[in-house]
Formats: structure tokens, C-alpha cells, sequence
């Protein structure tokens, strides 16, 4: 467990509402891979020439970066990769701009680290700021959940 401070980002993907199939992050993220060639070109990358991150971008119904209601089971997801701000999401994808959290980051080494990190954050009385996201470090291959505990200013 980590903190992480992450300026504001944003990702193009294949975005998903639960409230319409709530199995629909496993599909996104189908659909987002088998197309990525689409928006390879689009991706931000460090310098290094590696991706600068894959995302699950997770949303309150509203679209305001808020956890997810009823016991963390319906918001909206979107699948994808980072990428500049001033980029343009083709037909069939959607951008969204992210703000800037600081964030409580997380390995994903087991099938409870959601729970048992909500749990961790009470105990130590911090509550969630917005919306727990998913993301893979290219450069690695790691996992990780990024739980944000203060949103940062704009």
C-alpha cells in the first residue's frame, strides 16, 4: 500500500454502464483489446517509449469521478489507455478526462484486495475521494487498484 499523487489524465477506451449489463467490464475489456490497433498511435508513452498506463476508469452514474452506488456494484467503466489530453477519441471510443487524485495504490495479489483495502483505509479514517480505479503498469505488468483519498486541486 502506497501513496500515489496522479495529476489529472485522460484515457480513451470502451466505456460500459452496469446498469445496462452488469457483467460489462470483462466485455469492455475484450472489445478494447481485440481494437487496440485503432488507438495504438493515440497512447501516451514515457520516455522510455513504453505505454503510460492502462486503465479502468470506474464513474459515478453522474460522471463525476464518484464510487460507484449500491454496495460498489453500478457506475460506468471505461477500458483503455492513456493518453494526451488534446487528443480526439475515434468513432467507437470514448475519452474521458480524469482529475487529479492522490491515491492509495495497491498490488492486485488477491481476489479480496478491494475489501480488504476499503477496510485498511477505515482503519486508519481515511474515506474514499472518488472512484477506486484499475490500472496495469506496462512497463511491468503489474496490477495495481488505485483508491483516491483526496482530490487534488485543478
Amino acid at each position: 500500500m502506497e501513496r500515489w499523487i496522479k495529476p489529472a489524465f485522460s484515457v480513451i477506451g470502451m466505456e460500459g454502464s452496469t446498469v445496462e449489463d452488469p457483467a460489462i467490464v470483462p466485455k469492455l475489456w475484450e472489445a478494447a483489446n481485440s481494437r487496440f490497433a485503432e488507438v495504438a498511435g493515440l497512447a501516451k508513452t514515457n520516455p522510455d517509449g513504453s505505454l503510460a498506463g492502462v486503465w479502468g476508469v470506474m464513474t459515478d452514474i453522474s460522471r463525476s469521478f464518484m464510487p460507484w452506488e449500491d454496495g460498489f456494484s453500478r457506475g460506468l467503466y471505461l477500458a483503455g489507455v492513456e493518453c494526451r489530453a488534446d487528443t480526439a477519441a475515434p468513432e467507437g471510443w470514448t475519452r474521458w478526462d480524469v482529475p487529479g487524485f492522490e491515491y492509495v495504490r495497491v498490488i492486485v495479489d488477491a481476489s479480496d484486495v478491494f475489501q480488504r483495502t476499503l477496510a485498511a483505509l477505515a482503519e486508519k479514517g481515511l474515506t474514499l475521494a472518488g472512484a477506486v480505479h484499475d490500472f496495469t503498469d506496462p512497463a511491468t505488468g503489474r496490477m495495481f487498484m488505485c483508491f483516491p483519498v483526496r482530490r487534488l486541486s485543478d
